[in-house]
């Protein structure tokens, strides 16, 4: 093999053969295993359904301290500081301490992993915490593995018991205490698992410890919030004797938008009604401040009225209709202090300021990219539809990551997943210290829309404790991404991929490894999916009051902020870094690489026109001449009947269809450098790919002229991959890469045949003009259907990087 081949064959998809699970059957009840305790256990006994069925099922020991009661004091100071350790071999974890409590409660769970039980003996200490010196041993708990309880979900929890507290020393006497225990055999579908200590962070110290948790993350809730700036009343310029450049500016936390100034020499009401639109989270944190100011310079402004608004004092909009009462608010007056200089405020009940506000919950504000979207509901709930399907995916495990740093002398990586989906993102656990890290976590989302995508990114923690890894400046590093698109899903079928996981870097494209997942895609309701094929991407106020295109660009950059810093504050945090990588934040930036990459995808989609026109050619030219005979007698019967022309096509596009339903994708898209024209970029691209913005290269004029070209060229790069994925989506129509839109259009193909066969060519065409020159009362501002099932077709742009 070529080092050519190897080198494509690195950045393909692959087959894995996982030992997935099983699932439950009928009723919900689940087979236990007869293998009971260490024995059973270890030896892996027989198998256990559980709820992880696209995973590996990995078997944990788990332990639930609960509480403990009537602990002694120590005899010098007449006080107890209890915390509870708890070992297994060389692996020991400690619950927090109280101060000063006999009888204190920690209700924390412990879990080992099977393959890394290096004894046969459980043992927990109960300890009194020494501010200086060695701790002092209460008593202890010793359980021998073999008598361990298997508990395989969804059986009941395990209820805690009392244990009377031996001897440190192990000699069977029996100390003054008892501690509430349980102690069981199961697997990472316990509901347990999620929030316990895993003997993964056993070499890890100090607040890291917290950051090796999976959690499941719910993005916020967002709002548009529409401003509808009418008038003002009563406004005095400070400067008199000048035309006053009077306007409004409204801000909303870091969001600020000013109206068009309303010139004037004479007046005291002016006039804009502008729309200002501001992207708002719930629950509302910040306040709607307006403040009407004077242009007197190009470098002063002056305050002449102020108002500040809570965000729960307007109404929320559920459809199109303009019910919204507008109100006035008196403003707060700003003025020079005759005594102390400094600005104060006057309240003038006689300056008031005419809005219009509401909070519209009938779009969805978009925190992703369009084509990327994973979700399309709109931001009431009331408005939302039923789901239509269900899916699952499993984190099975990484091969072959790269280290990223170093620890203790050697090279590794903390690995973490995080997935997006909806309004639910999930972060797996961080297997510390693994190149190869086995995760085998599954997670479930609801899908309202099966034209949607699901973005899983793979990252390295940088917060850990220990060796100056968790200093607060770190950030987490990439390690790659995939999207998967649902459309390109068979139903209820498992895929178990190895998606190779690649990054571009400044000194070129990088494989980092590859990611092993299995996912299913299982419809609910297969006419309610179909009937969406016909419907509008996003909720009908898109259409019927959209937004410009600028306007979008910037609510897109504002929602991607408030959904960064809400997720940011969650513990464990997920980090900025992370989620600007994980909705493109920087996809609009200019990349010489990735415009040609959308060049050569509009040419790869041209050349089949051109080979049209040279096969026609050939024709022209007898070059085969069957074939030229062929086309004279299709010529001869068209021109004769051409009532058959339309048949003809749609029956030709039929029988396509058909032949390459053998050719259809097996697999789903991946992340393909060669597409991406990561793998032959130039290093000076690489540079002014992966440069500042405003760039940081020298001299004034070119720093101008330099941010002004990228910026011209990014808005010329999203033509051409605009232009490029309707081209793709027209190709997709008989390529089943969506089955689903594929078997719709062949059907819909056969039919037309059909009904054009049986009606006179004449009647077609006049319905057909009619229908194009109807009077715009009878044309919908919505989209048609053809429009959008059009816009719901898959392109090859979720390969791109």
């Amino acid at each position: 093999m070529s080092h050519d081949n190897s080198h494509d064959e690195d950045y393909q998809l692959k087959d894995t053969n996982p030992l997935l699970g099983e699932r439950w059957p009928m009723g919900g009840a689940a087979r236990s295993s007869t293998s009971s305790g260490l024995s059973g256990w270890l030896s892996g006994g027989d198998k256990m359904t559980s709820t992880y069925d696209l995973v590996e099922q990995m078997y944990y020991l788990y332990v639930r301290v609960v509480k403990s009661k009537d602990l002694p004091p120590n005899p010098l100071t007449g006080s107890c500081d209890p915390y509870a350790e708890v070992k297994l071999g060389n692996y020991k974890g400690t619950t927090r301490h109280f101060d000063k409590r006999t009888t204190p409660e920690w209700h924390q769970v412990f879990a080992f992993a099977k393959d890394r039980i290096q004894s046969s003996t459980l043992e927990v200490f109960i300890k009194d915490k020494e501010m200086v010196g060695r701790d002092d041993y209460i008593g202890k708990v010793v359980f021998d593995l073999h008598e361990v309880p298997t508990r395989v979900p969804p059986d009941s929890p395990l209820a805690p018991q009392w244990y009377r507290l031996e001897h440190h020393r192990g000699e069977g006497q029996k100390v003054r205490g008892e501690v509430m225990l349980a102690v069981w055999i199961g697997t990472q579908a316990d509901e347990a698992f999620p929030e316990a200590w895993h003997s993964d962070a056993a070499s890890i110290h100090g607040e890291g410890v917290t950051t090796i948790r999976s959690k499941v993350y719910v993005s916020p809730k967002l709002w548009y919030l529409r401003v509808n700036v009418i008038e003002a009343q009563d406004i005095h310029p400070n400067v008199k004797n000048r035309t006053a450049e009077i306007f409004a500016k409204v801000q909303v936390g870091n969001q600020v938008l000013k109206t068009k100034s309303c010139v004037s020499s004479n007046t005291l009401s002016p006039l804009w009604n502008e729309d200002l639109i501001f992207v708002v989270a719930e629950p509302f944190e910040e306040q709607l401040i307006l403040s009407i100011e004077d242009h007197v310079s190009p470098r002063k402004d002056d305050v002449l009225g102020r108002v500040s608004l809570p965000l729960t004092l307007f109404e929320k909009r559920l459809d199109h209709r303009p019910f919204i009462q507008s109100k006035w608010f008196d403003l707060e007056k700003f003025g020079l202090g005759l005594l102390e200089g400094e600005t104060r405020r006057e309240l003038r009940f006689a300056s008031r300021i005419h809005l219009r506000v509401c909070l519209e919950g009938a779009y969805h504000v978009m925190d992703e990219s369009t084509m990327y979207i994973s979700d399309q509901r709109p931001t009431s709930r009331q408005l939302w539809k039923p789901p239509i399907g269900i899916l699952e995916v499993g984190f099975l495990g990484a091969k072959g990551l790269l280290p990223t740093k170093q620890r203790d002398g050697r090279a590794t990586t903390d690995a973490y997943c995080v997935a997006k989906y909806g309004q639910k993102w999930v972060r797996t656990r961080t297997m510390v210290g693994s190149l190869s890290p086995n995760w085998n976590e599954q997670y479930t989302w609801e899908v309202f829309d099966v034209c949607t995508v699901i973005t899983i990114g793979v990252f390295d923690n940088c917060h850990l404790g220990g060796n100056g890894n968790g200093h607060a400046s770190a950030k987490d590093l990439r390690i790659g991404k995939i999207r998967i698109r649902l459309s390109t899903l068979e139903m209820d079928r498992i895929y178990t991929h190895s998606y190779p996981l690649v990054v571009l870097q400044p000194s070129g494209v990088k494989k980092m490894g590859e990611l092993q997942l299995a996912f299913r895609f299982t419809c609910m309701s297969f006419a309610n999916m179909l009937y969406l094929y016909g419907h509008p991407l996003l909720p009908k106020m898109h259409y019927l009051h959209p937004f410009t295109v600028n306007q979008l660009d910037s609510l897109r950059y504002q929602a991607m902020n408030i959904v960064a810093a809400r997720l940011g504050r969650a513990e464990p945090p997920l980090r900025k870094e992370v989620v600007e990588y994980m909705l493109d934040v920087e996809s609009h930036m200019w990349s010489m690489r990735r415009s040609k990459a959308n060049f050569f995808r509009v040419m790869s989609l041209l050349s089949g026109l051109i080979g049209m026109f040279k096969w026609f050619g050939d024709v022209c030219r007898w070059k085969n001449a069957i074939t030229t005979v062929l086309v004279h007698v299709l010529l001869l019967i068209l021109v004769w009947y051409p009532e058959l022309i339309l048949p003809t096509v749609f029956l030709y596009m039929f029988m396509i269809g058909l032949w390459n339903y053998r050719f259809r994708a097996r697999y789903p898209p991946h992340m393909d450098a060669k597409l991406s024209w990561a793998e032959a970029v130039h290093p000076d691209e690489l540079d002014e790919e992966f440069d500042t913005f405003p760039t940081s290269k020298p001299q004034d004029v070119v720093n101008m002229r330099y941010d002004r070209l990228r910026s011209v060229a990014g808005r010329i790069q999203t033509v051409v991959g605009d232009m490029a994925t309707q081209g793709e989506r027209l190709q997709s129509l008989l390529s089943w890469r969506d089955p689903r839109a594929t078997c719709l259009f062949v059907v819909f193909c056969l039919v037309a045949a059909v009904v054009l066969y049986v009606t006179p060519f004449k009647v077609v065409a006049l319905v057909a003009g009619l229908y194009m020159l109807r009077h715009p009362r009878f044309r919908s501002k919505l989209p048609s259907v053809p429009s959008n099932f059009f816009r719901r077709l898959p392109s090859r742009i979720d390969s791109m990087l």
